[in-house]
């Protein structure tokens, strides 16, 4: 945590912005079928992934920044991301209320994050398996972790394709 430290929030909440958008569209037109169906087992199915952003932008990244530029040293409440998928049966519920409900709540993440009045994104969360936290590193992470569930949601699109067209390679449109 050593060096020149700069934060452009302009760009994150950009970033966010547009990443709703994106999300938005990776799932336009997506049947309820393609919605629940997984590759494996074990993993997520799309609508697990946008019900799982619809949560975490309300229980994790808002409430945990906040809490870190309020109240630092205050424990976070705890979450279980995978646990809630099953206990809160994610793969029965409807995508488009889960989007809907991730678009809302984005937007008023912004708004949130747009009326922040000079935060100190230096303050700092003892985390106790990641170590200190900075509120910069919880805003760049939120951001960030769109990105990881945008690729999630390309390889799902990718493997229900490649799933519809069993005995038929997609190898010719180049590496994955």
């Amino acid at each position: 945590m050593t060096g020149i430290l700069q934060l452009d929030v302009d760009v994150l909440v950009d970033d966010m912005r547009r990443n709703a958008r994106t999300l938005a569209a990776l799932v336009a037109d997506v049947s309820a079928e393609q919605a629940r169906w997984k590759s494996e087992p074990r993993q997520w199915s799309i609508l697990e992934v946008v019900t799982h952003l619809a949560d975490e932008e309300v229980e994790d990244f808002r409430a945990r920044l906040d809490s870190t530029l309020n109240r630092p040293e205050a424990p976070w409440r705890p979450i279980d991301p995978e646990g809630w998928a099953v206990e809160r049966r994610y793969n029965e519920g409807s995508l488009e209320a889960s989007l809907v409900r991730f678009l809302d709540a984005r937007e008023e993440s912004i708004e949130w994050l747009e009326g922040l009045v000079r935060p100190d994104w230096t303050l700092v969360h003892p985390h106790p398996n990641l170590g200190p936290i900075r509120a910069g590193d919880l805003l760049t992470s939120w951001s960030a972790h769109d990105h990881i569930h945008i690729r999630q949601l390309n390889r799902i699109h990718r493997d229900f394709l490649v799933s519809a067209a069993s005995g038929f390679s997609p190898r010719y449109a180049g590496r994955w």
